[in-house]
C-alpha cells in the first residue's frame, strides 16, 4: 500500500478492511517520514505494531 492510500483510509468515514500478513488490522496513524503505520489487530487495542506501509493490504 502507498503512503496517500494509508492517509485516505486514517480519513475515511468508512470502515475499510486492511489486513497485515493476513491479519485484519486498524490502522491508528502514519509516520510520513519513515513510511511506517501503527495498527493493532482488530478486536484488541493492546497489541500495537509498527509495520511498514508497504505491508499493509487493502482487501
Amino acid at each position: 500500500m502507498d503512503l496517500n492510500r494509508v492517509k485516505e483510509i486514517l480519513t475515511s468515514d468508512e470502515e475499510i478492511s486492511v489486513h497485515f500478513h493476513g491479519v485484519p488490522v486498524w490502522i491508528e496513524s502514519v509516520d510520513d517520514t519513515s513510511s511506517m503505520a501503527t495498527v493493532h489487530a482488530r478486536g484488541s487495542h493492546e497489541e500495537k505494531q509498527l509495520v511498514s506501509i508497504d505491508s499493509l493490504e487493502e482487501k
